[in-house]
């Protein structure tokens, strides 16, 4: 089933095809879940080393997180060089340089290799300061990326945004671009011209390690294999080792219309902490993304608030905008030391996972794939123990008891009211968490008035999930699992719906055609 939210990106007008469904056991030598750019990379680079792969996603490929990016290929990190210094140290920093390049170096080796027309391109990038900010941040930032190696790192006058002076900010040369589902489509058709074999409608529900690994999906089919690579965006294979060490983050993006070349092509991005990113997008005419305002997903409910917000400190620094052409929101995993979980699983052998891409899936989602690869075939690679997923960092204690402490807290909501004390209270195409008793129960109801009732207990650890307006999905507070308005799961941790309870109303009955043919999904 194609799932129903409503956020809908850019890059979703351009559709990947569907695999068959997978309706029989299968074997292979790799069995990669997920099929975005995390586990499309994987599969094609295995596959050019021989390997035969097999991926399963519940949808299209690129259609879970992937086609929800805004595409920036960057070794400027998000959380900042100086932070990745104090974290992990002058060469630890030097290698996340490394990795980075190397992974935008691999994505234009790729596109030139297999002929994918997926729009990259290479330019510059511009860190610069926001009204009042502290100029001290970029010069710790243009100290620690010079100590990290960056190639080309030097100060600029302004960025180049005509309506606003910034001030001297910093240039990061050759980063890069791209449309994301043209890419993973184009790796997806060069894999399977490799001999691998992609499945749609394929729901994992059982990844088994160890000596004879095997992954099961919903309709019973039984994989057999010698490796599992999860790239699910949240691990489904584990349900602690990963997830108390990172926490999952909503961020919003617009698109608006702007005049051919009236506006600078750059990639740009503020200081902020819920910091603003800026590209350009070709269509008719030229399309100018900009996203930011992140929050903890599941824990605040102003989501138009926060895209008015976006639109304005847009308005004011792109005056030529005009009409909004969309708008949407994807969710990032932020670890608790800044950088990535990618290699073995810290619970299962033979099992790999990709996660943790802190803002910057598109290179965390390639270098995973260059790791995992190398791992599973045995390889030694000089970043595998930066990203190692078993890795402590005392330096970070602090964000990982903050966090943890934020989920604790989340389970208080079992012993608040709830938000609504009627089904009577719902309105069409909405909806709301209510106690009956000790229970608390997810109500929808549809636009035709029926409801739609479910228990409000995530199936990954128990959290109360919460109604979220803009995707119309349920979203847990507490690790980030997402199930559409019927309850249906549509990103992990968590593998198994909403169970259904006994409407008080009229019987529930689920729609065979959901009206809006987009969704998170499950890949990152």
């Amino acid at each position: 089933m194609t799932l129903h939210v409503k956020s809908r990106s850019p890059w979703m007008s351009f559709a990947t095809p569907e695999r068959p469904a997978l309706d029989a056991d299968a074997h292979a030598d790799v069995c990669v879940i997920g099929a975005g750019i995390a586990g499309m990379t994987s599969a094609y680079l295995l596959a050019k080393k021989g390997y035969r792969a097999l991926v399963i996603d519940d949808g299209p490929v690129g259609h879970g997180m992937t086609s929800l990016t805004t595409a920036h290929l960057m070794t400027a990190i998000d959380d900042r060089y100086y932070e990745i210094e104090r974290l992990h140290g002058e060469d630890g920093a030097r290698l996340a340089y490394r990795s980075h390049a190397a992974a935008i170096d691999a994505i234009e080796a790729i596109v030139a290799h297999e002929g994918l027309e997926c729009d990259f391109e290479r330019l510059d990038g511009y860190l610069f300061l926001p009204p009042d900010g502290d100029p001290a941040a970029l010069v710790r930032e243009y100290e620690a990326g010079l100590r990290a190696g960056v190639e080309g790192l030097a100060w600029a006058d302004r960025a180049p945004i005509d309506a606003l002076d910034t001030g001297r900010c910093l240039r990061f040369p050759r980063q890069g671009q791209f449309h994301p589902l043209k890419y993973v489509g184009g790796l997806a058709r060069a894999f399977e011209e490799l001999g691998g074999r992609i499945h749609s409608h394929a729901h994992a529900v059982e990844v088994h390690g160890g000596e004879h690994p095997r992954v099961v999906t919903a309709a019973g089919a039984r994989i057999g294999c010698d490796a599992i690579v999860v790239a699910t965006n949240s691990p489904i294979s584990d349900r602690f080792a990963v997830h108390t060490k990172q926490a999952p983050y909503t961020t919003f993006a617009v698109a608006l219309r702007v005049p051919r070349g009236s506006v600078a092509k750059a990639l740009l991005w503020d200081t902020l902490d819920a910091y603003h990113y800026v590209r350009l997008k070709d269509a008719e005419g030229e399309v100018l993304i900009v996203g930011g305002e992140d929050h903890k997903t599941g824990q605040a409910r102003d989501s138009e608030t926060r895209f008015a917000r976006l639109e304005l400190w847009a308005r004011e620094r792109f005056p030529m905008a005009r009409e909004v052409l969309h708008r949407w929101s994807g969710q990032v995993m932020e670890t608790i030391d800044d950088l990535a979980y990618i290699g073995r699983d810290p619970g299962a052998d033979n099992v790999y996972v990709i996660t943790g891409d802190s803002g910057m899936g598109m290179t965390h989602g390639t270098l995973g794939g260059i790791i995992v690869t190398e791992l599973v075939h045995g390889s030694d690679i000089a970043w595998a123990h930066l990203y190692d997923p078993k890795r402590k960092n005392l330096k970070a204690a602090s964000t990982y008891a903050r966090e943890n402490a934020n989920v604790t807290w989340q389970y208080a909501d079992w012993i608040k009211p709830g938000e609504v004390g009627s089904e009577d209270d719902i309105l069409p195409g909405t909806g709301a968490v209510m106690r009956r008793g000790l229970q608390k129960i997810a109500i929808y109801r549809d636009e035709a008035g029926a409801l739609h009732e479910m228990s409000a207990r995530c199936t990954h650890l128990g959290c109360a999930v919460r109604w979220n307006a803009q995707d119309a999905t349920w979203d847990c507070p507490c690790h980030g699992s997402r199930f559409d308005a019927f309850g249906e799961v549509i990103n992990g941790p968590a593998i198994a719906g909403l169970p259904a309870v006994e409407s008080s109303g009229a019987p529930p009955v689920k729609p065979s055609q959901p009206p809006l043919d987009t969704r998170p999904g499950t890949s990152v």
